[in-house]
């Protein structure tokens, strides 16, 4: 299932992912740090949405307090269950 948040906290406007047999698909963030969300979508295409949710879930950027990993793992936490 495709799901598409506009997330708060962080500099992208808009973060969208699939969730496909518990599988991590198609992570997509628009605006932001184009390189590094390029590269956090990359990594995390296939993996296990637990697994997604453990390892990103507390990382903040800054002074934010979240940062674009804990926003997709939020996500996917509230969303794919």
């Amino acid at each position: 299932m495709k799901y598409e948040i506009k997330p708060e906290g962080i500099c992208p406007y808009l973060l969208s992912f699939v969730v496909e047999n518990g599988k991590v698909k198609d992570v997509n963030f628009s605006g932001g740090c184009n390189g590094n969300l390029k590269g956090l979508a990359s990594l995390v295409e296939g993996m296990d949405k637990d697994e997604v949710v453990k390892k990103l879930s507390g990382i903040t950027c800054g002074n934010k307090g979240t940062s674009c990993p804990a926003r997709l793992a939020e996500a996917i936490r509230d969303l794919a269950d």
